[in-house]
């Protein structure tokens, strides 16, 4: 099979049947052979009824419906399990992005090699300051971080080589973040192609200015999973030892200083008056706190499963 197209909806049901019209009529013109996994995350509309209709008319038409509400990165994860073909496509279901874009992202997988090609709004419809430049400034501060030069990295618009979509795990909120995990995976070839940005045509959006809130704390936990999720000890060990030494040295330099003043006969205050030696007493306490954190999280990730589960209520026209 050519091509996965993986779509993740919440509360789409107005939306869907346009957008498997538009896939197909792709597939079709360009001679693809395909699989359209569309993964219902909890909706509470009619989503669901409009998949089991579309696919009864069409068998490439896959669907998953999760019992609640995970979010767009659990919905993504289960899409990319269930996915079989060379190249994997997402796209969001609200009609803002285009199939049309489909042939060419393939093209720049199939010839070109590249592992991730993802998405740039180069021209956006929303909102300039809900929108436009809170995501100027998360992709600058992603970029600069990272050292991948995306412009849009939480562009839903993205291709994907089948061997990327099969070693890498997309979990809480990190959907935003999934070239930086396919980087931390070992593929490097991750390109990028201008693509239409259009105006959403049916029902709302469901990502508030919250998202940019979090996009900077999930930034900050990505960055350090990628560093140290497989060695915490190298961060909390390194931390709390470098702490505890600097206490401890404190520490002496106090005791010492009151030794050589009573051996010259000198007149000094008590050492557990001193400020310093309450400081001193902080930081090796803290030291050994941030050892011990390094130590318990070693432990907790060697014995952690390696993978989520959601809970599925339905899934349609998968062979196993």
């Amino acid at each position: 099979m050519d091509i996965s197209v993986i779509v993740p909806l919440y509360n789409e049901e107005e939306s869907l049947p346009h957008l498997v019209s538009w896939i197909e009529r792709v597939m079709r013109e360009n001679g693809f052979t395909y699989e359209i996994i569309m993964v219902d995350d909890g909706s509470n509309d009619k989503s669901w009824q409009v998949i089991e209709e579309l696919s009864s008319s069409n068998r490439n038409i896959r669907g998953v419906k999760f019992r609640r509400n995970y979010g767009k990165s659990a919905a993504l994860n289960e899409g990319f399990v269930h996915s079989v073909a060379d190249v994997v496509i997402t796209m969001d279901a609200d009609l803002q992005d285009s199939p049309d874009e489909i042939p060419e992202l393939y093209r720049m997988i199939k010839k070109e090699g590249y592992d991730l090609v993802s998405g740039w709004k180069k021209k956006r419809y929303d909102s300039k300051l809900a929108k436009n430049i809170p995501s100027k400034l998360y992709n600058a501060t992603t970029r600069k971080l990272s050292g991948i030069k995306l412009h849009d990295f939480n562009c839903g618009l993205k291709a994907y080589r089948k061997d990327v979509v099969k070693s890498i795990e997309v979990y809480g909120e990190m959907h935003r973040y999934i070239p930086i995990i396919a980087k931390w995976a070992g593929f490097n070839k991750i390109g990028e192609k201008v693509v239409q940005h259009r105006k959403r045509e049916f029902g709302t959006t469901k990502f508030g200015m919250n998202r940019f809130v979090n996009g900077y704390l999930d930034l900050m936990s990505i960055m350090f999973v990628s560093k140290f999720g497989k060695k915490p000890m190298h961060f909390f060990g390194l931390l709390g030892s470098l702490m505890f030494l600097v206490g401890i040295v404190s520490a002496i330099v106090l005791g010492a200083q009151k030794l050589i003043a009573v051996a010259n006969g000198e007149m000094m205050r008590l050492v557990t008056d001193s400020p310093y030696f309450y400081l001193s007493l902080c930081t090796m306490i803290i030291g050994c706190q941030l050892f011990l954190t390094g130590f318990i999280a070693e432990l907790i990730g060697r014995n952690s499963p390696t993978r989520n589960v959601y809970l599925i209520e339905k899934e349609l026209n998968f062979d196993n």
